[in-house]
């Protein structure tokens, strides 16, 4: 690392045509990815690190245009070296709306999030011709992150074939019900630490390097049924319902019952919260970054309090711990 880091410098110091500038890390993501802090006359900038042999930045460039394109508030693109991984970007600011967000703001935050997502999902499907579907065969191998990261790893749960195989059916209801929504642009990590509070065009939208095409409550119920935040159940069914009749106002969906919406929303939350809790046990095991072990009590929570109100979904009780329980409030 240290010789990328130089490498970086070298790079910026061509692109800026001096060495006079300050660097220092930013944040990090649950990727290979870097981003660092660029301090050079009187500007604020941010780099992103992206070593090519785990990370393909052409993604990036790809939605940070079509987002910038359409109005909102995304980095643009000041230098790149796709060959080295290398971008020079716009700084939204250091503040996510996860350091914000409290009960007399959550209104008016909202608000401005649910705005650019009605944005987003009005995107031209003429121009996501480079976006890929979110189809059957990704929804299931997100969903099995759950059973092989999470209950066999983790929890090293070892399954019996039924076991396993009501497990494959619950999953195979979660993407019916996914792939029978309406579809659109899918940020597919939209939620508290992703977006940027800013004075201006609030909120700055990050890290949607894995857009897809998908199912229109996705981002929605992620921004709404955050891994990191929680509110209550009624707050954020009135949000919801809320969402759905400015979608249908702007012609992203059509005559859709308010309990058919919630009943999307609901699943594909269920769907969303299974591959993130294995993707936090995988962080830990894979990548030893154990910090989001503390988000899956909470993130399994939403599971166990929406599946014991659809019977369908029951089963999934069988396969959560007790300190989920503890999380499960009303979601």
């Amino acid at each position: 690392m240290p010789q990328r880091l130089a490498l970086l410098k070298t790079w910026l110091a061509d692109v800026l045509e001096t060495a006079a500038f300050d660097i220092a890390p930013a944040s990090s993501d649950a990727s290979f990815r870097r981003y660092f802090r660029l301090r050079h006359d009187g500007r604020s900038l941010i780099v992103m690190d992206a070593p090519p042999a785990q990370e393909d930045i052409a993604p990036f460039l790809h939605v940070a245009e079509l987002l910038s394109a359409a109005g909102l508030n995304a980095p643009r693109i000041l230098a790149k070296d796709i060959r080295r991984g290398f971008l020079l970007l716009t700084d939204l600011g250091d503040t996510p709306y996860l350091q914000v967000l409290a009960d007399a703001s959550a209104d008016r935050l909202y608000g401005d999030a649910l705005s650019a997502l009605l944005c987003m999902q009005q995107l031209d499907a003429n121009r996501l011709d480079g976006i890929p579907p979110y189809d059957h065969a990704l929804l299931m191998r997100e969903m099995h992150l759950f059973r092989d990261w999470y209950l066999q790893r983790h929890r090293q749960q070892v399954l019996s074939p039924p076991q396993a195989r009501v497990l494959d059916e619950v999953f195979e209801r979660l993407a019916r019900s996914a792939l029978a929504q309406p579809r659109v642009f899918v940020h597919r990590d939209y939620h508290s630490r992703n977006l940027m509070f800013t004075e201006q065009a609030n909120p700055g939208i990050i890290d949607f390097q894995d857009a897809v095409q998908g199912p229109v409550t996705y981002d929605l119920v992620s921004l709404l049924r955050d891994c990191y935040i929680r509110w209550p159940r009624a707050r954020v069914e009135a949000w919801a319902l809320d969402y759905l009749r400015a979608a249908q106002a702007a012609g992203i969906v059509a005559d859709v019952a308010e309990e058919t919406w919630l009943r999307w929303f609901d699943w594909m939350g269920v769907q969303r919260h299974l591959k993130a809790a294995g993707i936090f046990a995988r962080l830990d095991l894979r990548d030893g970054k154990p910090g989001y072990l503390g988000d899956i009590p909470r993130t399994l929570g939403y599971v166990r309090e929406v599946a014991g109100r659809y019977a369908e979904l029951r089963p999934l009780l069988d396969f959560l711990p007790a300190e989920a329980a503890a999380a499960g409030g009303a979601a």
